[in-house]
């Protein structure tokens, strides 16, 4: 029995060695966010970043102002969900759907004790505001062009060779040749640390280039928290205080919405983490569908919008048919669709040709084979079950 205590008492003493040590590698190494991650993923019942965590973390508001109410449309919730369509919802944990046909609500649904008045995680949805934040600097003269260097706002790669060579541009459709791993379920990893670390600023200009832009498709968040950081620094406000001045108030957005930070009054993730309202978020595909004009009004030129919503060319040619500028695109489809696209199947699927917006939220998503490029399989659902209720 002394033997066996004294056995124990070793182990214990093992590990108890093992994770003092563990912390003190991981705070030496600059990795501490990991205590963070597991205090809002597992201790959650989580085992990644999730659509309610916004309250998790600090936040700047990007506040609204007089809300424009949507539309009806006559045939409002008339139509009921095809059984293909419930089934797949449900199968997912949605939160909530959504169909607007001819700029007016027509299907609306919720689900696990969400409603019309959620605010939900978009992930990176968000990236598609973020490019139309650069349209608007760009109207506006705080950014040349898209072909500008990035180097004439971030000073930090002055001496990147590979650096020099990125534009703007690149950052926004994802041909730059940044040093990022894109991973979402691995704990040492960029994107968990820029997740829910306390300074993504340093953590972004920090890495480096290792490849030249502008020759192949590399999705990868953390050239969108680079484009981020140098909007902020063109326009001299923060994300949530432009998007709100240009889009949020304009568009009349029903509540004013949390963008969540690095730290106190930090930096927005600018590669995600809007949490909003559904009818908010079609808000955003409405305005694409409308070539960037709102209550007659041009909000983002509509040029920008075309280059944003087509795929993007590379050396002159469509190289990469998968993803325009900010969001993903599929003009092979039948209806051709583009898409802002979020972790966990956050979507606001547009189809041009039917002029509707589907929106989409929830906490599962599917990585099945799948007849649309547009990521998450569940995407074909979405689209051909609605097309099936919209009476024309």
């Amino acid at each position: 029995m002394k033997k066996i205590k004294k056995i124990l008492k070793r182990l214990f003493q093992g590990l108890i060695l093992l994770l003092v040590t563990s912390v003190i590698v991981l705070y030496a190494t600059g990795n501490q966010y990991i205590f963070r991650a597991i205090k809002f993923t597992y201790l959650q019942g989580k085992v990644t970043a999730h659509i309610d965590d916004y309250v998790n973390f600090e936040t700047r508001l990007i506040k609204n102002s007089e809300p424009q109410l949507w539309e009806y449309h006559e045939n409002y919730n008339k139509v009921p969900f095809t059984n293909t369509l419930l089934s797949k919802l449900e199968k997912l944990e949605s939160a909530g759907f959504l169909i607007v046909k001819d700029g007016k609500i027509l299907h609306e649904k919720y689900f696990n004790n969400y409603s019309d008045t959620s605010l939900t995680n978009s992930f990176s949805v968000s990236k598609t505001f973020v490019t139309m934040l650069l349209g608007k600097s760009i109207e506006e003269g705080f950014i040349k062009s898209m072909e500008q260097s990035i180097v004439d706002f971030l000073p930090e790669f002055k001496n990147d060779s590979l650096a020099n060579l990125c534009t703007i541009g690149d950052l926004s459709a994802m041909t730059a040749g940044y040093d990022w791993k894109e991973k979402y379920y691995m704990p040492l990893n960029a994107t968990t640390k820029a997740y829910f670390g306390r300074n993504i600023n340093e953590q972004i200009l920090g890495y480096k280039f290792t490849s030249v832009s502008g020759e192949k498709f590399q999705y990868k968040s953390g050239s969108t928290q680079l484009l981020g950081i140098i909007i902020s620094r063109a326009t001299g406000k923060n994300l949530s205080e432009y998007l709100s001045e240009k889009f949020w108030k304009p568009m009349g957005m029903e509540k004013s919405a949390p963008w969540s930070l690095d730290n106190e009054d930090g930096m927005e993730k600018a590669y995600c983490c809007v949490s909003a309202r559904l009818r908010d978020f079609a808000k955003f595909g409405q305005l694409l569908l409308q070539n960037g004009k709102w209550n007659g009004k041009q909000l983002l030129d509509s040029a920008f919008v075309y280059k944003m919503v087509h795929p993007n060319t590379i050396n002159g040619k469509i190289s990469n048919p998968i993803y325009g500028y900010g969001l993903w695109t599929d003009y092979n489809y039948s209806p051709k669709i583009y898409s802002l696209v979020g972790h966990l199947g956050q979507k606001v699927i547009c189809i041009p040709s039917k002029n509707m917006v589907i929106v989409r939220t929830g906490n599962k998503k599917e990585n099945k084979a799948s007849k649309t490029t547009i990521p998450g399989s569940e995407t074909d659902i979405w689209v051909d079950e609605a097309l099936k209720m919209v009476k024309e």
